[in-house]
This record gives structure tokens, C-alpha cells and sequence, in this order.
């Protein structure tokens, strides 16, 4: 089964539920990315003519982390509902990854339960960072320990925040450069911190080939002895416990060097809809099978499912 794990789907209603709490959501609208019947059949028209079964959906970088518990309670369980609906009214096509309200753990383990148990959801979605703090901060153990113990997967999108970086956000380059710089820095984090060893049973996926990651890897294992001491294992043995998607926007050297580095049974297909929409989108697919070659058959149809139980 073909299973794109990067495609995003927006209501009306949650983006005007998040920019009334002070999220700027103009750059997810008007794409193509709604539930309406007209947007969502031509979603699957796009899908099938690039051999597409199925999208895991994920509002992110939209996700409802405020610092007003009430507000990120409200948002994530719209969110989720939503999701619910949706992936109800088309289960062979969509499923969902929870949203969580996100810093406040007690009520992110509760909107968690309930979105694998109660609403069907295959994992939760978070962004590289929570507000500022790394997905590697001690506040976070909480969560980690659940999803270890669930064995669940967690989605890593990234934020959109120029990595806190002022020399990205003012160049024009939160997307281009931001993104994929967050990536990198996020999966980074984890490695050195140790929560891939920690919690083996948590099945995180990065997005955009991990950033950087695959041309830094090696860097990284000869520097960390030296910058980051307390490292339980080799980074390079850590960054092969997750996975990542393919979406690296068609450039076929960047997925070569991802399954080189990370190991083609570690990628899974992702296609950043709609962002990549139409030739973009069935490139997302096809560079794959051009770049990877017999792998590309693990990459597109088996990692995913076996990954999400689907």
C-alpha cells in the first residue's frame, strides 16, 4: 500500500479557531488543502495519478500549542474531531495523526488517549520545537514515556520558526532554509539527549530527509565526543532508530543521500500536499523510484504500512 505520511488538511473553522489565539494561519489557506467535496476529490484524482492509496493527515505546523491551557485544549480536540470526521467519511483514503495541546501535559495524555483509542488515530503530530523548548526538554518526559509505552508513532514537522533565527526570518528564507534547518536541529536534539535509546518502542519520523541530516551525520559522530559528552550511543546509531520522509522537492541526489546515510528502510514516502501539488506532487513520487531504484519499491509501498500498522 501506497501511504504518503507528510499531506495536510486545514478546515475553515480550525484556522479561524488558532488566529483567534493569535496564530498566523494565511499561508494554509486557499490551497487546495480543505475537506470540501470539490477540494477533497481532486485531493484523490492528484493521489491516483501519482499511485497514491492513502494520506496520513497532520495540521501541523498549525498544531495547537498555546501557553493558555484552555486555548490549546479547545484547538486540539477541534482539530481532532474534525480529523475524526473526516478520515470517517473516507477511511480507504485518509487517516490522522493527533494533535495535542501541547504544553500542558496532563491534558496532552488525555487528548492523546483519546485520539488513539477513542477517534482511530496511528500516531500524534508534534512540531520541532514547543513553543520555544526542545522536544528533548525534561518537561516533556511524560510524554515520551506514553508514547514509548503505547509504541506509537510521533510525526516531527517543523515549526516555521526560522529557527529562532533572525538571519533566516528576516532574508526570506523561513521555508526554504528555516524548515529544513529545524528538522536537522530538532533530530539532533533527540539523538544527544538520548530518546531514541530511551524509548526504542516511540516510532518518530522527521520530515524533509531529517534537513540536513544525511550530510551531517558523519560530522556530527566525530564531534559529539568532544561537544556532547553525555550521549548514551553513536549519533549515527541513534539517527538509524527513526524514520524519515522522502519529501526533498524532486532533487534525487538528497534522497540518494538520505538512504545512503540513514538506510532506505527508514524512509517512508511523503509528499508535503499541498505545498507539492500536482507535478510537484507526482514528483514526489516518481523521484524516488528514479533515485532509489530497487529500493524505492520498500520506500513507496511496504515502510509505511508496516510502520503504521496499516
Amino acid at each position: 500500500m501506497r501511504i504518503d505520511v507528510h499531506a495536510h488538511l486545514w478546515t475553515d473553522d480550525y484556522l479561524d479557531l488558532i488566529e483567534s489565539y493569535g496564530q498566523d494561519a494565511s499561508v494554509n489557506r486557499g490551497l487546495g488543502a480543505g475537506d470540501g467535496p470539490q477540494e477533497v476529490e481532486a485531493r484523490f484524482a492528484l493521489m491516483d495519478s501519482a499511485g497514491v492509496d492513502r494520506q496520513v493527515l497532520s495540521v501541523s505546523p498549525r498544531v495547537p500549542h498555546f501557553a493558555d491551557e484552555a486555548q490549546a485544549v479547545r484547538a486540539a480536540r477541534l482539530a481532532n474531531d474534525l480529523y475524526a470526521e473526516v478520515t470517517g467519511r473516507h477511511p480507504e483514503r485518509f487517516s490522522a495523526f493527533a494533535a495535542l495541546p501541547l504544553p500542558h501535559m496532563d491534558a496532552t495524555l488525555k487528548e492523546l488517549a483519546r485520539g488513539l483509542d477513542e477517534l482511530g488515530m496511528v500516531g500524534a503530530a508534534v512540531t520541532t520545537d514547543v513553543l520555544g523548548a526542545s522536544l528533548a526538554d525534561p518537561s516533556l518526559a511524560p510524554l515520551w514515556e506514553e508514547l514509548d509505552r503505547r509504541g506509537t508513532v510521533l510525526y516531527v514537522h517543523p515549526t516555521g520558526g526560522a529557527a529562532g533565527s533572525p538571519l533566516i526570518a528576516e532574508h526570506n528564507m523561513r521555508w526554504m532554509v528555516g524548515a529544513p534547518v529545524e528538522d536537522t536541529i530538532a533530530v539532533t536534539q533527540l539523538l544527544l539527549a538520548g530518546i531514541p535509546s530511551r524509548h526504542p518502542n516511540v516510532k518518530i519520523i522527521s520530515s524533509h530527509l531529517g534537513g540536513a541530516l544525511p550530510m551531517l551525520l558523519q560530522r556530527i559522530d566525530n564531534q559529539y565526543g568532544w561537544e556532547a559528552p553525555g550521549a548514551p550511543e553513536k549519533p549515527s546509531d541513534a539517527a538509524r532508530r527513526l524514520w524519515y520522509d522522502t519529501v526533498g522537492h524532486g532533487h534525487v541526489p538528497a534522497v540518494r543521500a538520505a538512504a545512503e546515510t540513514l538506510g532506505a528502510d527508514r524512509l517512508v514516502l511523503g509528499t508535503d500536499f499541498p505545498y507539492e501539488n500536482g507535478d510537484l506532487f507526482r514528483r514526489a513520487v516518481s523521484y524516488v523510484q528514479e533515485g532509489l531504484g530497487e529500493d524505492a519499491a520498500g520506500v513507496l509501498d511496504r515502510n509505511a504500512a508496516a510502520l503504521l500498522g496499516l
